[in-house]
């Protein structure tokens, strides 16, 4: 493309969808300049020419430019550790969440069991970065770094739709979580990219189904009537 930038990023405005932004947040970081194509996925324009000419499984790729070392880690076992938590991320935390988004807002039918069983597995997935984020403030390096800004995005979905506004929800279950997500909100690059994603969730309406998917949750929880043989 001719726009003079550095980066042409092909992203996801509408809904919650999380992947595109992390490349954002790593740009602004950086102070890297980009363009963004914004895809339209009910038109699967994902799957379309010319996103499928750069990358033939039509999903938003990511690309990492770090010039100036700013992500940089001196310890080769923090290098690791970094790998580990990308790995976990992208295994562990995007299937989880993603499904537990899926069943609660985009099932045809309500499964309320399914919709519990991911719900739990994001609860895992929480207590697992509370273990470590109760000892440090970064999960990397003493810093922050790649692995805090992979699982901001699926985080901050979670907080928000996925437990009951008004509770004390996550905050009290993983305090430390929650302290760590609450100064990743306060950095200059991820408070510019979510007052733009912000356009995006109102457009889809997606807040306004809330209520019934948590519903569906408190659903699941009820015992279940005995089976007459």
């Amino acid at each position: 493309m001719s726009h003079g930038k550095q980066f042409t990023l092909y992203s996801h405005k509408a809904g919650f969808g999380p992947n595109g932004w992390k490349v954002a947040f790593l740009f602004e970081e950086l102070g890297l300049t980009y363009e963004t194509v914004w895809l339209e996925f009910d038109k699967k324009q994902q799957k379309q020419s010319p996103h499928i000419d750069l990358n033939p499984n039509g999903r938003i790729p990511m690309d990492k430019y770090d010039k100036e070392g700013k992500f940089k880690l001196s310890n080769p076992n923090d290098k690791y550790r970094e790998l580990q938590w990308l790995f976990f991320q992208a295994s562990g935390q995007g299937p989880y969440y993603g499904q537990a988004t899926h069943f609660l807002f985009n099932h045809p039918v309500r499964v309320p069991t399914a919709a519990k069983h991911y719900l739990d597995e994001v609860k895992r997935v929480v207590s697992v970065l509370e273990s470590v984020l109760s000892k440090q403030e970064w999960l990397v390096g003493g810093k922050f770094g790649l692995a805090d800004l992979a699982f901001f995005p699926w985080h901050d979905n979670a907080v928000r739709l996925m437990f009951a506004p008004g509770t004390d929800g996550l905050a009290k279950d993983a305090p430390h979580v929650h302290a760590w997500y609450e100064r990743l909100k306060e950095r200059p690059s991820i408070k510019k990219c979510w007052a733009e994603r912000e356009e995006g969730v109102r457009a889809s309406g997606i807040m306004e189904k809330v209520p019934t998917a948590l519903q569906s949750i408190e659903d699941a929880s009820k015992p279940w009537p005995p089976v007459l043989f």
